[in-house]
C-alpha cells in the first residue's frame, strides 16, 4: 500500500450512508413531504442518530474491502481502552466546559438576556453526556479521528491533515441546514467551519495526549455536544442575532490553534533532544 494512500471509499460510504438517511428529513424541510408534530420529532431523532453513524460505516466498508473479513473487529479493539490519564479527562471537561460557558455568559454583560438551560435539570447531565458520546455525535469519531485522520496526516502532515478533515466534516453536515429543528439551520456556515476547524485541531490533540486511544476522541466530541444545552450558545429563533455562537466558534478555533501549536512545539523539542 502506498505511503500517501487515502481510501476514498471511506468518504463515499460515509457521505452516502448519512445523506441517504437524512434525505427524508431534508424533503420535509423543503416541503416535499408532509410530517409534523410528535411523529416528526420521533423520526427526526431516530434518523439523526442513525445518520451520524455514517463515518463509522465508512470505516467499516473501507477496512472490510481493503483488509478483509475480521479486520474491522481488530480495528475496534483500541476503542475499549479508557487508560488515557486524568490530565486528558481534565482537559476535556475544563476546556470544553469553560469555553462554552464563557460564550454563553459574556453577552449578558452587554445587555443580552440569559439563554436558559435546555435540559430539564443538571442532574440529568451524566445520562445525557453518555448519550452524546455514543449516539449524539461522538460515534462520528469512529470514522473521523479513529480511522481516516491518520491517512490524511500521512498525506498532508498533521496540521494540514486536520484542516482537510475539518472542511470535509463541515460539508458532511450540509443536509442538516435543511432539516426542520436542526441547530445548523440557525448557524452561519462559515462560523460552523470555524467550529469544525477548532474541534479538528483540539480532538486531534486530545487523541495524541491520550496515547492515540481513539475512545478519547469519542468522549471529546460527545462532551462538546453535551455542554451545548447546558450553556445554550445557539438561539434557535429565525433571524435572531447569534453573539454567543460567534464567541463560541471563535473560542473553539483559538483553542484548537493553541493546543496544536503547543503540541507541535513539544514534539519538535522532543525530536531535537532525542536527536
Amino acid at each position: 500500500m502506498k505511503e500517501n494512500f487515502i481510501p476514498v471509499r471511506f468518504f463515499t460510504a460515509a457521505f452516502a450512508w448519512s445523506w441517504l438517511f437524512w434525505l427524508p428529513l431534508v424533503l420535509v424541510g423543503l416541503g416535499i413531504i408532509s410530517l409534523e408534530g410528535d411523529a416528526l420529532t420521533l423520526i427526526s431523532v431516530l434518523i439523526s442518530v442513525i445518520g451520524a453513524f455514517g463515518p463509522a460505516f465508512g470505516a467499516y466498508v473501507s477496512i472490510r474491502t481493503i483488509q478483509g473479513k475480521g479486520a474491522f473487529r481488530a480495528f475496534l479493539k483500541p476503542f475499549f481502552s479508557l487508560r488515557f490519564g486524568w490530565k486528558t479527562w481534565a482537559a476535556l471537561f475544563l476546556v470544553l466546559g469553560l469555553s462554552t460557558a464563557a460564550a454563553w455568559i459574556i453577552p449578558e454583560f452587554f445587555g443580552e438576556h440569559r439563554a436558559p438551560m435546555l435540559l430539564p435539570g443538571i442532574f440529568i447531565f451524566p445520562v445525557y453526556w453518555l448519550a452524546m458520546v455514543f449516539l449524539g455525535g461522538g460515534q462520528e469519531e469512529i470514522g473521523w479521528r479513529g480511522y481516516i485522520l491518520p491517512f490524511l496526516e500521512k498525506r498532508f502532515g498533521r496540521i494540514c491533515g486536520s484542516l482537510v478533515l475539518s472542511v470535509i466534516w463541515a460539508c458532511w453536515h450540509i443536509p442538516l441546514w435543511f432539516v426542520p429543528g436542526a441547530s445548523q439551520g440557525y448557524m452561519n456556515f462559515f462560523g460552523f467551519l470555524m467550529l469544525t476547524t477548532g474541534y479538528s485541531f483540539f480532538f486531534a490533540w486530545v487523541l495524541r495526549a491520550s496515547g492515540n486511544r481513539p475512545l478519547s476522541a469519542l468522549i471529546a466530541h460527545g462532551t462538546a455536544n453535551a455542554f451545548i444545552p447546558v450553556f445554550p450558545v445557539v438561539i434557535m429563533i429565525p433571524g435572531a442575532a447569534q453573539p454567543r455562537f460567534w464567541l463560541w466558534v471563535s473560542f473553539t478555533l483559538v483553542i484548537g490553534i493553541v493546543t496544536t501549536a503547543a503540541g507541535e512545539i513539544s514534539r519538535r523539542r522532543g525530536t531535537a533532544s532525542g536527536g
